[in-house]
């Protein structure tokens, strides 16, 4: 066999790059152009167009970044950013991204835990933040509220507790989670087994479909309604805006943390656990939080510690009778708990307990200096103890820096709902999720190829204890490995690898959707809808 000379290899990689290089410059000049001409107050728009040429497009781009795999030299980098102020803004970068065959991101938060709101592997892409989108508008009176996809779940918590004492809202925990891709996933948190996940309380959106048309539902119609609501909305259009039915909260809540390692009887605890959290109260969310600590005994060697973590809709009187008669192998007493406002247990349950309240306001994230992978699961029967005891052997000697996993409680309102109505369909018979959480601050490859080994193998180890055929995930912790697009042209078979996993019954429906309204398959990412 020949050997290719080290000189020509070099020349023509050159060469290849030098093509490509101009091939990016051609685009990114004609998409400008095509924006410039599309939007008739282009200075304006020029504010908000971000390029590798401005001094300030690195700082937009890492803005929200949560997770540190997805800010490397080697990431995919977009050709443009568009920050936009208005609708028209989206609108023209839609119609020059289409004219001109650039792919298409829209991040809201940037948490998504496979970075597909600001990276795509399939180049050159713009991306368009919706930083600036978000306005929130709370009606007291109606128990509604319109929130802009760009805002976050702690500026709505924030917005509705400074208008009221006693509406909330039920969506997730986490306060620097744009909405905009959160509730189009579902939206589980601490009050979803009395209202349903943010999904479920959705009663109208905007956005802007392929065709640059601004729709709401009654424009948009019930399917396309129906898809964005836990479907993913980046398969269908821009998310612009989310019209929510707040719910009611009591003036006083209780919160409490009770934490059992394995030598104070976790195993036991968790075990039991299984049997009566779908099953309790609906005004009780009792989670559980999982991780490797140092042992309290001399020897001080490692060992698993169970947090029994919780929101009870009440007070703590009628909170202890409840407790001990559905879980009283607990042991919950008075001083485990606190009482509070609603507003309050969300800083508790964010990690900003006796912070002042506009701490909510805050769009930067802690995660942003850490690499993280996450991935999910579901159970429908308990696991035994003896499952227990060979998942904590698995998980406590591995060489990772921090893994924990949480498992959250179905039932109540989440159970009556049916499995068809969104497209969320994990619903009657789910007894709780699974979350699995790996973080690391290591950086080189070798760390990173040990840590994504090591959760791919707990993960297939996991198998036998969820649920099967298929193995369901949540769409909202969206994961890679259970397969790609290849290059937007994913067949409905190949597809469906993934999609019966995130939404069972529904996928069928979400690709004939998708057919309808955007035939040409614009909006696409590497696990989103295809179309038929």
């Amino acid at each position: 066999m020949k050997t290719i000379n080290p000189l020509l290899l070099s020349i023509l990689i050159s060469l290849l790059s030098s093509i490509s290089w101009a091939t990016s410059a051609h685009i990114h000049e004609n998409f400008l152009q095509c924006l410039s001409h599309q939007v008739p107050n282009s200075d304006s728009f020029s504010e908000v167009i971000y390029t590798p040429h401005n001094s300030s497009y690195a700082s937009v781009l890492q803005s929200f970044i949560r997770n540190l795999r997805f800010a490397t030299p080697f990431t995919p980098k977009p050709l443009v950013i568009v920050t936009p102020l208005q609708e028209a803004h989206i609108q023209a970068a839609i119609y020059c991204a289409k004219k001109h065959g650039m792919n298409f991101r829209v991040r809201s938060g940037g948490h998504d835990y496979e970075g597909l709101s600001y990276v795509s592997y399939e180049v050159p892409f713009v991306i368009v933040d919706l930083l600036h989108f978000q306005s929130i508008t709370i009606d007291v009176e109606n128990n509604t509220a319109w929130v802009q996809a760009g805002a976050t779940i702690g500026q709505l918590y924030y917005r509705i507790a400074k208008k009221s004492k006693t509406l909330g809202f039920s969506a997730g925990i986490c306060p620097t989670v744009g909405v905009g891709g959160h509730f189009s996933g579902g939206g589980y948190g601490t009050m979803s087994r009395k209202y349903g996940i943010a999904a479920d309380n959705i009663f109208d959106a905007r956005l802007i479909d392929v065709n640059g048309r601004i729709l709401d539902r009654k424009s948009m119609g019930e399917d396309l309604f129906w898809a964005i609501r836990g479907g993913g909305g980046a398969s269908f259009g821009v998310i612009l805006a989310w019209h929510i039915k707040l719910v009611h909260v009591p003036q006083i809540v209780t919160v409490f943390t009770v934490n059992r390692t394995l030598e104070q009887n976790a195993t036991k605890l968790v075990h039991r656990w299984q049997y009566i959290a779908d099953k309790v109260d609906d005004n009780l969310s009792l989670r559980i939080f999982i991780r490797r600590v140092n042992s309290s005994t001399q020897d001080g060697r490692r060992t698993i510690q169970a947090s029994f973590v919780s929101l009870f809709l009440g007070g703590v009187d009628t909170l202890l009778p409840l407790m001990q008669e559905s879980f009283p192998e607990l042991g919950l007493v008075r001083e485990d708990c606190l009482e509070m406002s609603w507003i309050e247990s969300i800083l508790y349950f964010a990690g900003f307990s006796g912070e002042p309240l506009d701490v909510l306001l805050n769009k930067t994230s802690s995660l942003s200096d850490q690499y993280f992978k996450g991935k999910s699961d579901y159970a429908v029967e308990p696991i035994s103890e003896d499952g227990l005891k060979q998942i904590w052997k698995e998980f406590i000697s591995p060489q990772v820096e921090r893994f924990e996993f949480i498992f959250s409680p179905f039932g109540g309102r989440l159970s009556e709902i049916s499995e068809t109505e969104i497209p969320f369909p994990h619903r009657s018979g789910t007894i709780y999720s699974i979350h699995y959480g790996l973080l690391w601050t290591e950086k080189g490859t070798n760390a990173f190829n040990r840590h994504m080994t090591w959760i791919r193998r707990f993960y297939s180890f996991m198998a036998p204890y969820v649920t099967k055929s298929p193995r369901s995930a949540y769409v909202n912790y969206r994961d890679l490995d259970l397969g790609v697009n290849n290059k937007g042209n994913t067949s409905y078979a190949q597809a469906s690898v993934w999609g019966l996993k995130y939404f069972g019954i529904n996928f069928e429906r979400l690709t004939r959707v998708k057919t309808m309204v955007d035939p040409g398959n614009f909006f696409k990412n590497e696990q989103s809808i295809p179309i038929l």
